[in-house]
């Protein structure tokens, strides 16, 4: 049973190796095509464009693993199928419970790729290609908001803990790549959500310890007027103290890592970067959904690799008359991309309709671990 365990790594593992790389030089074909119209602009060339394509293959793998496992391993069964290997197996007392094993044992492996691809190497090659690209361009991170990024904190009494005292928020027109902010204007608020201070820098830096210094400052304190409620405007009018400093310091939550979550794609980031972010949000009383579904898709996605392979296995037991190689391939890709769909689909109509975020993750691959279970119950009774 072991030389048959290792007979079936090496030959699925070779077979989704292939597939990869073939997709991966699909993508970075069209990746090409789509970036050689930015080619001249500031300091991108041509060879740094492949620089740029060659930092997002991690993200690519980590969108194509469940896809190439699956017509991998269906090219690889539909192979024992076609040579009759697989029915000598069936002879020699293999059993479906044990072809089941023998699969899920190769899905450890590739689940274990998938959580280090997805989790380490795809988060960090993605926002090095973002700042390396940007960089070059000359183009902020915050360019594609037109009114720039907008995020939202809260004060607490002595900065750092204490009880909360009111809200922020924070509006950035720029931030470049290496996290300094510029054109900032604070908003706060005291609980009962009157305006009370309004702070415009030129330039942020962060200190680290949730701690920023801004630079160039303009502070305006908002002072309720004095007079009595029934007067007219402008009597009745709040009165504005301004003061301007060179540098002040000003605690927040708000940090580098988490506004640069603001434009980065979720499916890109870790996990981890995903909760810290959905605690951010909650703690500030945000709707979280679509990142906790995202985060929800980041735990179950490398799963879904024990689903394709138990698509695949029903391969082998239709025999070469019944269709050749290359139909059980594009029957492989068929239910790959279907499988792609209906998980974006779900997520769209997860958070349109409220489902929990859980739910609107684990769906589609439930969904098709019952077709798998379903199309082998089939092919054993016939």
């Amino acid at each position: 049973m072991k030389i048959l365990q290792r007979y079936f790594l090496s030959q699925i593992v070779k077979s989704v190796v292939f597939i990869l790389v073939a997709f991966l030089g699909l993508f970075a074909f069209f990746d090409l095509i789509g970036e050689l119209s930015s080619v001249g602009r500031g300091g991108y060339q041509l060879h740094h464009v492949f620089i740029y394509i060659l930092l997002g293959f991690p993200g690519y793998i980590y969108e194509l693993i469940p896809f190439a496992v699956l017509i991998g391993t269906i090219y690889a069964m539909a192979r024992f199928a076609s040579n009759s290997e697989f029915t000598i197996m069936r002879v020699s007392s293999l059993s479906t419970r044990d072809a089941c094993v023998m699969l899920a044992k190769v899905g450890v492996l590739f689940l274990a790729f998938t959580f280090l691809v997805g989790e380490v190497l795809t988060p960090v090659s993605s926002r090095m290609a973002s700042e390396f690209r940007n960089g070059l361009i000359g183009k902020n991170i915050s360019d594609k908001f037109r009114t720039g990024m907008w995020s939202r904190d809260t004060i607490r009494e002595n900065g750092h803990d204490g009880d909360v005292v009111g809200s922020r928020f924070i509006n950035i027109k720029s931030m470049q790549t290496n996290g300094t902010i510029e054109q900032i204007k604070l908003y706060e608020f005291n609980m009962d959500m009157e305006l009370v201070r309004i702070i415009a820098a030129d330039k942020g830096v962060y200190l680290g310890n949730r701690e920023w210094r801004f630079d160039g400052v303009t502070e305006s304190w908002v002072k309720s007027s004095q007079r009595k409620k029934d007067a007219r405007f402008p009597d009745s009018a709040p009165r504005l103290d301004i003061q301007k400093y060179d540098t002040i310091k000003v605690i927040s939550d708000v940090t580098p890592d988490i506004l640069s979550v603001i434009s980065v794609d979720a499916n890109k980031m870790s996990a981890y970067e995903l909760a810290v972010y959905n605690q951010h949000l909650v703690e500030n009383k945000q709707d979280a959904t679509s990142y906790q579904i995202a985060f929800w898709k980041k735990i179950i996605y490398p799963f879904s690799v024990f689903v394709m392979m138990a698509l695949a296995l029903p391969f082998a037991y239709l025999h070469f008359r019944s269709g050749g190689v290359s139909l059980k391939i594009f029957t492989g890709i068929m239910i790959g991309v279907a499988f792609i769909l209906i998980n974006n689909l779900f997520s769209h109509v997860g958070l349109l309709n409220t489902w929990p975020p859980f739910l609107t993750a684990v769906i589609p691959s439930l969904l098709f671990l019952i077709l798998a279970v379903f199309a082998l119950w089939w092919v054993e009774r016939h």
